[in-house]
């Protein structure tokens, strides 16, 4: 196994070219305030040329969130990076089609929020979730987003109002129909990755007499964050950190982590089998045994499964496991914020073969 960097972004972001309220440069100021060492923006069916590069210490790059606006009620939004090229009139057709002319364009594809609840309390915030299966050629899922989630606490104009002031009262991890979508795909034979985002839009929002913006990119900044491990340095030359930040994804070296709680830099995931190593989103050919090892920036309670199986649990900052048996392994942590439970850090899976 390399040694990799790690590095924490935000890869679902909305500007003033669709329906956010920042500008570029706001947004990568808010990233850096944040500590997130990159951002890429995702505007829905625009790919807004000529705005990637340096912000000072924070990279910002450009992806685009792809859909046929004419549907209604809206399904099937799709996150797209790296194909350079605005995607939206491909959405008129098949979804695979587009899925296929993004790979075609030399970029790669995450679902967006694959499952999602409805507001109760009116206006436009209907449940957008993926129906479009089977699906190929996908590099993932966003297996927890921020705003879906927050969406489904709007049962009532008094929840409304006491979540948009306090969303750390009522966020607590991904859906867990997403997580038992993603393992059933994942032991159809798929090679998904994990992401998780803000899908930010510091929208300004009134109900009665009360008015606020719901959320300032620099607060949903540090929440909910994708992080990755790079094949090298950042050096501060955006194309040349571009193409690492993309490999990573492409290649699945990821973990969501929730990271208001408590920072989650510095988790690790790593499985061994004789002089063999692996990390998140690699695959290990056994060497006899496997011994599975997961450590922890602060104290947290550690699941690790296999095949969407829980085999073992811990408590603490490290867990040990030594297995004999091929599958796919994937970790998720818990902690203790705000007297709840919360999700903590989601792991990108680790393939022993």
């Amino acid at each position: 196994m390399k040694t990799y960097r790690e590095y924490a972004g935000n890869l679902h972001i909305h500007t003033v070219y669709s329906d956010g309220s920042g500008r570029h440069a706001e947004i990568a100021r808010a990233a850096a305030a944040a500590g997130l060492d990159f951002v890429i923006t995702t505007d829905h069916n625009v790919w807004v040329e000529g705005a990637e590069g340096y912000y000072g210490p924070t990279l910002l790059l450009v992806g685009e969130e792809a859909h046929n606006n004419r549907r209604r009620p809206q399904r099937s939004h799709l996150l797209v990076y790296g194909a350079e090229q605005e995607m939206a009139p491909y959405t008129f057709g098949r979804t695979q089609a587009l899925v296929d002319k993004v790979r075609e364009s030399g970029g790669f594809a995450y679902i967006a929020h694959p499952v999602e609840k409805a507001a109760r309390v009116g206006g436009d915030l209907e449940a957008i979730p993926w129906t479009d299966w089977p699906i190929e050629g996908v590099s993932g899922l966003e297996i927890w987003n921020y705003m879906s989630e927050f969406k489904g606490l709007l049962w009532s104009k008094l929840a409304a109002i006491i979540y948009a002031y306090r969303p750390d009262w009522g966020i607590r991890g991904p859906y867990r129909a997403t997580l038992r979508l993603w393992d059933e795909l994942l032991n159809k034979g798929m090679r998904l990755a994990a992401i998780g985002n803000a899908d930010a839009h510091a929208t300004h929002a009134r109900m009665g007499p009360f008015a606020r913006v719901i959320f300032p990119y620099a607060y949903i900044f540090r929440c909910v964050n994708t992080h990755l491990l790079t094949d090298g340095p950042l050096v501060g030359r955006y194309r040349e950190d571009k193409a690492l930040i993309y490999d990573a994804l492409r290649k699945g070296r990821t973990w969501v982590g929730y990271d208001l709680p408590h920072s989650t830099r510095g988790f690790s995931f790593v499985a061994r089998s004789g002089v063999a190593r692996a990390t998140v989103g690699e695959e290990l050919k056994r060497l006899g045994a496997v011994t599975l090892e997961v450590n922890l920036p602060a104290r947290g309670e550690i699941h690790l499964l296999r095949n969407g199986k829980r085999i073992k649990r811990g408590h603490g900052r490290r867990l040990r496991y030594t297995s004999g048996e091929a599958g796919i392994y994937r970790v998720e942590v818990y902690r203790r914020f705000r007297g709840m439970r919360v999700g903590w850090i989601f792991s990108s899976p680790i393939y022993v073969l």
